[in-house]
């Protein structure tokens, strides 16, 4: 963040502190709950956000968690609560916009029901159906660009699939803000897990947003993000030296990406070596896809080389 930007920002502890329960101010009418959910996908939490004074969204409301909940409510009270937007259909963000709009009457907003990046090949599984919420359905289904309208603030929705099929950031119109959920977080790199993600989606919109001049982004996970900029050429230089970094496993005689995990993410704690093999798979699809890595069928660990 420039010197310039950060002026802009507001007088605001930006450090992060997950403050389980508790909404803290986070920017000009801006406030962040987060769930006491913490986990190796989830790191201290899933981050919801009411944005607004009087007449608010809320963004992400979270798992179906009485706790939460209750949290949400009284943080809510004396307020309209007029749109509940939700940033994609993984169980630790959409689940409990069903029982806040019961209690609320507001609009589900969201780009659309969950659904799959691609199909499932045959024999395939997909590892992260139990962590869809494919019972959402939203009141308004988003476009890219749509805007949300609100007393004081409107929400422009933008695409980024990627990490999802139905994933959206939201950005907080004329402030530089951008509710980036989990496609840009600073504790972490987004798993991109297909059936569900796409590589090639989450690069493309990687490459949307960096054509935008946001100055914060507040994700769905951990603290803010206060150079987007840099942020978002420094996650694609890493994505792409994973790319390389499987071509070189290829080229190697790796033939198993079991083996290309074991050498690639060595310094990775082992018990998150089932989602580095599926981010694996997933820059293999998009290798295949660009012609740049060939297989014996679809990438499902079996007969990839290279093209001579």
């Amino acid at each position: 963040m420039t010197d310039a930007n950060r002026e802009q920002v507001p007088a605001f502890d930006l450090a992060f502190q997950p403050a389980h329960g508790d909404a803290v101010p986070v920017a000009d009418r801006v406030q962040r709950i987060t769930v006491n959910n913490p986990g190796p996908f989830t790191f201290h939490g899933t981050n919801s956000y009411i944005v607004g004074d009087r007449s608010v969204a809320v963004i992400d409301p979270g798992p179906e968690d009485e706790a939460h909940f209750r949290a949400l409510m009284a943080a809510l009270k004396g307020r309209e609560v007029t749109h509940i937007a939700v940033s994609h259909t993984h169980r630790d963000h959409s689940p409990l916009a069903r029982r806040l709009k019961a209690e609320t009457g507001a609009l589900i907003v969201a780009e659309g029901p969950h659904r799959s990046s691609r199909p499932l090949h045959a024999g395939e599984t997909n590892p992260f159906s139990e962590s869809s919420d494919t019972a959402f359905v939203p009141d308004v289904a988003l476009s890219h660009g749509a805007r949300i309208d609100g007393d004081g603030w409107s929400l422009t929705a933008l695409l980024t699939p990627g990490h999802t099929a139905n994933h959206a950031a939201f950005a907080l119109d004329s402030t530089g803000i951008l509710f980036s959920a989990d496609h840009v977080m600073a504790w972490a790199t987004t798993i991109v897990a297909p059936p569900d993600g796409s590589m090639a989606e989450y690069m493309a919109s990687l490459d949307m947003l960096m054509q935008r001049d946001d100055r914060l982004y507040l994700p769905g996970h951990g603290g803010p993000v206060g150079d987007p900029a840099a942020f978002l050429r420094g996650l694609k230089i890493h994505r792409k030296m994973r790319e390389y970094a499987v071509k070189e496993r290829i080229r190697k005689g790796d033939r198993q990406i079991a083996d290309m995990v074991r050498v690639i993410y060595k310094d990775t704690d082992p018990r998150l070596h089932g989602a580095a093999a599926l981010s694996v798979l997933a820059h293999l699809e998009d290798l295949v896809e660009r012609g740049e890595v060939l297989t014996d069928g679809p990438p499902l660990l079996k007969g990839i080389y290279l093209p001579a």
